[in-house]
């Protein structure tokens, strides 16, 4: 059988020239047979493939079982040629058998080729279960370690700026109460988490308050039984022999013995880990070195105690610096200079990043971070690779398109958009990505990478025929995969649309980037344009008179479209049934919606994304015939621009039932006269999934909200304050803020048991004197943020009681308010609340615009879509250390420690 095999599935596949992404190859099997479930369920192929109906419902029973298999066999096959092979060759007869039905789809005639598909994945099928059980039992259970050389660069660093690190931890360990405790330490990779470790454990403090001392290794694929066997017999002398005979339940008990009145410190960079310890356990978060400690250590692993030759003083600060404060960086950087010629320093300096990317040791470290990543997560981190070093990316958007790129699996219980965001905390945890600016609750707006990792990206993306990045548009010169499914450009200005047809015909992902608006004619895009996209971005490449690229609507595999300026979509855009996201960046008006946007079942979120505008744009529906129209069901997010009446707003509502996030304004340039000093209500209250809530405009109307909301932005709506009191009764509601008279009077006066919830408050471009409020109102309150409140007096005192506050911002306000504000400080340092931080940025405003704030835009959560920084943030490696010290009676009251090493990726 074993010569059968390897006769019918050589190591060399049959369909080497068919590229496609290997990451998480499983996950894009479940996606792919999910299509094919809805296409077999739906009917959906209509005249184009439904004459092959039946022999996609084949395809799809065929590859569910094969789907099991594969299974069975994932960690087996990397040890075992055959196998590999095997999973090679269904995995490509499944990408091609969806390639054909969606060009089937499309319209092509693939009768023939999807027979002979069909054919291959019935024969894989057959010989599966012999495969399996011949091969399997030759396979071997390994281990993987990390290489001793990367192992001594990552254990081997001075210890550089770490005292005082040092002192704090022993103080943890040596002091307080003698319960169990637990002192985590995160940080990044290369930080040197296991040198201030191996520092604490030896440090003569510590190994006399503790009796007894162990280290301890374990890798992530060690069973629970092996990891008590171990930590057992780090702090005993009994053979291990003894404790292997014994079940895990024993094991359990005795160390949970041993644990009584202990010490648990642990490093890893995992910033959640702590959590699954002691929940209630501060974490130690190790920095990173400052430029002149980098150049220390710089300095003592080249020359030792001598001082550094003046000629390669500046040279070498400016290396140090180069090295971003990561321990590790700089001892890789020492090794290359030390067999370097002096007066190639400056060449050092200037190829740093390559140099620092090519060592074998510090790619080593992020490859096995990335080798241990759970396979859903892997073309999450890879996607990366698609923008720019040193990029900042609007978390918002990554989520949408992994969501379209289907690499998001839908969880039980919850909203796809909220597993994306679960994905991305995973990836933050284990300090591969780096959130960057938070949102007023919860979360981070932008994230980066640290440039090593974003060159392994970029390096794995091309190993793995993932994505393919083009810097510089030259059609003739593209070293590229032959066939990639996902392109991205980050040069338009020589672009021809058309050209990609013929380069990349399969293509299904494009993502343009470019910050120069440039105007194509229609005509350049012909009709060539890839027609099996699933995701289109266009970026900052702008059409002729902002209109519609009419061509986007014959592709029907579409998912994801962003377009720049445009001010109205077709009603063709109907053809588009499986569009989920459209976003429209730097609307110049509206966007007019034709009244076709109702079919379209599968949309989730409209966006319009006005970056420079001083009032922000929306979509325009069509009220036209809604009765008879289908609902949104799935729409999720909508920037909205409405005709001043409510009730055209009320007549659109209740077509999108599962509303979360909503913007909503005026139409630009529209009479706001029918709505001044109007009695008519904004009726939101029947929005039972919404939370988050942005109205611009309706002066005068009254509004209805909904009791599950969360955020609350509100901006010229002219109400007196006395309607305030109708938010205040929100049960829920944790964000609020009030822009340029959106309440007018001279007085608020808060009323007790108002906002139960509030966290955040923001006060802008209000012109009342007086502010009255009671403690209770302020309850959980954490930040209160004062722009252009040019007549109020001060802040009410009763904030000096609230134990939570934690920021106060003040800008461009009265100087009798700093000084209230002054005040509150104070008391709560006499309350013994240090946490409550200050900013106040009070220039005499009469230098600034009355403009200078009025813009409603929410400008500090799009901005970073587009934006380009440079920064330098480590990542983690794939270690985790685990120092575990004990306090216990059967020494005489004298605590005894032990010292545990976990190698966990």
């Amino acid at each position: 059988m074993v010569a059968e095999v390897a006769h019918n599935y050589p190591l060399k596949s049959p369909y080497s020239s068919f590229n496609y992404p290997r990451p998480n190859e499983l996950g894009c099997m479940d996606s792919f047979l999910e299509n094919l479930k809805e296409l077999v369920r739906c009917d959906e192929a209509d005249d184009s493939i439904g004459f092959q109906q039946d022999r996609i419902e084949m395809i799809q029973k065929d590859l569910v079982i094969l789907r099991s298999f594969l299974k069975n066999i994932k960690e087996q096959r990397h040890q075992n040629g055959k196998l590999q092979a095997f999973w090679s060759h269904v995995m490509e007869a499944a990408y091609k058998a969806e390639l054909l039905i969606d060009l089937a789809l499309d319209g092509d005639k693939c009768e023939d080729s999807l027979d002979a598909v069909s054919r291959d994945i019935n024969l894989l099928k057959i010989d599966a279960p012999e495969i399996h059980n011949g091969q399997t039992q030759r396979v071997n259970k390994t281990s993987l370690h990390i290489p001793s050389q990367l192992a001594a660069a990552m254990h081997d660093e001075d210890l550089v700026g770490l005292d005082d690190e040092v002192k704090t931890i022993t103080h943890r360990l040596t002091r307080g109460s003698k319960q169990l405790d637990v002192v985590p330490i995160v940080g990044m990779p290369g930080l040197g988490k296991t040198t201030l470790a191996l520092k604490v454990y030896n440090a003569p403090s510590v190994r006399s308050h503790f009796h007894v001392h162990g280290w301890c290794r374990v890798s992530q694929t060690c069973s629970k039984h092996s990891l008590l066997v171990q930590l057992l017999c780090s702090v005993d002398s009994r053979s291990p022999d003894e404790y292997l005979k014994e079940d895990e339940n024993n094991l359990a008990n005795k160390l949970r013995q041993v644990l009584l009145r202990s010490r648990i410190l642990f490093t890893s960079r995992y910033q959640n880990l702590s959590l699954h310890f002691k929940p209630n356990s501060e974490p130690h978060h190790l920095r990173h070195l400052t430029d002149e400690e980098s150049w220390t250590l710089l300095q003592r692993k080249l020359f030792g105690m001598e001082d550094c030759p003046p000629a390669l003083s500046e040279v070498g600060s400016q290396i140090a610096k180069l090295c971003q404060g990561l321990p590790l960086a700089v001892v890789l950087i020492a090794g290359i200079l030390a067999t370097t010629a002096r007066d190639s320093w400056l060449e050092v300096a200037k190829s740093l990043s390559s140099i620092v990317l090519e060592d074998e040791y510090c790619m080593k470290a992020v490859e096995l971070s990335y080798s241990h990543l759970p396979d859903y997560l892997k073309p999450c981190l890879l996607y990366f690779a698609a923008f720019k070093e040193d990029e900042v990316i609007n978390v918002r958007r990554l989520l949408r398109l992994w969501i379209s790129e289907r690499f998001v699996q839908q969880a039980e219980g919850k909203r796809v958009e909220e597993a994306a965001h679960d994905y991305f905390v995973a990836l933050v945890n284990r300090s591969l990505v780096k959130g960057v600016g938070q949102r007023t609750v919860g979360g981070a707006k932008a994230c980066l990478l640290h440039d090593l990792v974003h060159e392994f990206c970029v390096q794995k993306t091309k190993e793995e025929s993932f994505l393919y990045a083009v810097h510089t548009w030259n059609p003739l010169g593209l070293t590229g995969p032959s066939n990639p499914h996902r392109v991205c450009v980050h040069n338009t200005r020589e672009l021809k649309i058309w050209e990609l047809m013929l380069i990349f015909p399969n293509l299904r992902s494009l993502i343009l980037f470019g910050h120069v608006h440039i105007e194509h004619e229609e005509e350049d895009l012909g009709i060539l344009l890839p027609k099996l996209l699933r995701v289109l971005d266009f970026g900052s490449l702008g059409f002729r008179y902002n209109s519609f690229p009419m061509e986007v609507v014959l592709l029907v595999h579409l998912r994801y479209l962003a377009l720049k300026g445009v001010t109205y979509i077709p009603s063709a855009i109907a053809n588009l049934s499986r569009l989920e996201t459209l976003i429209v960046e730097d609307p110049c008006l509206g966007i007019g919606l034709p009244s076709t946007i109702w079919n379209i079942k599968t949309l989730r979120h409209l966006r319009a994304l006005n970056y420079y505008g001083v009032w922000p744009m929306g979509f325009i529906f069509p009220v036209e015939n809604l009765e008879v129209s289908p609902d949104l069901d799935h729409l999720d997010t909508l920037d909205l621009a409405i005709d001043p009446s409510p009730q055209s707003l009320q007549k659109i509502l209740r077509k999108l039932p599962s509303i979360r996030r909503l913007k909503c304004m005026e139409c630009p340039g529209g009479s706001r006269e029918a709505t001044r000093n109007c009695n008519e209500i904004l009726e939101f209250d029947s929005l039972s999934q919404l939370e988050s809530l942005h109205l611009y405009g309706f002066w005068g109307c009254g509004i209805k909200f909904p009791l599950n909301l969360k955020k609350l932005t509100l901006f010229y709506n002219v109400q007196p304050w006395s309607e305030i009191s109708t938010i205040g009764k929100l049960p829920n509601l944790e964000v609020l803020k009030l822009l340029n008279n959106c309440f007018v009077g001279e007085e608020w006066v808060m009323k007790e048991g108002e906002f139960p919830k509030l966290r955040v408050l923001k006060l802008s471009g209000l012109e009342f004197h007086n502010w009255t409020a009671f403690s209770d109102n302020f309850f959980r309150l954490e930040k209160l943020v004062l722009h252009r409140c040019r007549k109020l007096e001060k802040v009410p005192s009763c904030l000096g009681e609230c134990e939570t506050l934690e920021m106060i911002q003040v800008k461009w306000c009265r100087e009798s308010v700093v000084d209230s504000v002054k005040q509150i400080q104070q008391e709560q340092m006499d309350m013994g609340n240090e946490v409550l931080k200050i900013e106040i940025d009070n220039y005499d405003d009469t230098i600034f615009s009355p403009e200078a704030e009025s813009t409603p835009s929410e400008a500090e959560e799009i901005s970073s879509e587009r934006e380009s920084i440079s920064s330098h943030h480590a990542v983690d490696n794939c270690e985790s250390e685990c120092t575990v010290g004990f306090h216990s009676s059967v020494y005489d009251g004298k605590p005894f420690m032990s010292l545990f090493h976990l190698f966990i990726c």
